[in-house]
C-alpha cells in the first residue's frame, strides 16, 4: 500500500487573504473609509430629513425611501469628528444594511468603488482599539499613497442603539 503524503505545513490557509474585497469608499473630513459593497443597498443624494425627538444625538432622523422608513445617522457625530457645516452637493446618504435594520450615514461624499486583496487590510493597532468608541474599525487598508479605515458596519452600533435602529424602521 502506498504511503499517503500528509504534509500538514503545505496546507493552503491563506486562501482568503489573496481573494478581492470590493469596498465602497468615501470621505468624512479629511479621512478616508470604506464598508463591504455587500452592505451597501444604494447611495442617494440628500433628501429631506424628518427629526425624531428624543433620538440619540448622532441619529438625524427618518426619511421614507420607497415606502420603508430608514433611520439616518450622521456618522460625524457618531464618530466624534467635527459636525458638518451644512449639507452640499457632494453629501450623500449611503444606505447600508447592518445585523438589525437598514440604516442611512450621511457622508461628506462618496469617492469611488475600490477592489483590493484582503491581504491589504491589516488589523487595528491594539492601542488604538482598546477605547470602545472604535470598536467598529475592522481594519486600516494600505493603498499607494492613503490609508483606508475599513468599517464593520455591524459594529457601528452597540446592541441597545441596535434595538432603537430596528425600531424606527417598524
Amino acid at each position: 500500500m502506498p504511503e499517503i503524503a500528509t504534509d500538514i505545513n503545505n496546507s493552503n490557509t491563506d486562501v482568503h487573504d489573496d481573494a478581492l474585497r470590493q469596498l465602497v469608499c468615501f470621505k468624512l473630513g479629511n479621512e478616508d473609509f470604506g464598508v463591504d459593497i455587500s452592505k451597501v443597498q444604494e447611495i442617494n443624494r440628500m433628501v429631506e430629513i424628518t427629526h425624531i425627538p428624543q433620538s440619540p444625538p448622532f441619529v438625524e432622523g427618518v426619511i421614507n425611501l420607497r415606502g420603508q422608513i430608514i433611520p439616518v445617522v450622521d456618522l460625524r457625530l457618531r464618530f466624534g469628528l467635527e459636525t458638518r457645516k451644512e449639507d452640499n452637493k457632494e453629501n450623500r446618504i449611503v444606505v447600508i444594511e447592518t445585523i438589525s435594520a437598514i440604516v442611512g450615514f450621511i457622508v461628506d461624499e462618496v469617492t469611488e468603488v475600490l477592489r483590493i486583496k484582503s491581504s491589504s487590510i491589516e488589523s487595528t493597532p491594539e492601542m488604538i482599539t482598546t477605547g470602545v468608541e472604535i470598536r467598529y474599525i475592522e481594519g486600516v487598508a494600505m493603498l499607494e499613497d492613503s490609508l483606508l479605515i475599513v468599517l464593520n458596519t455591524d459594529l457601528i452600533f452597540s446592541k441597545e442603539e441596535h434595538e432603537s435602529m430596528a425600531s424606527m424602521g417598524d
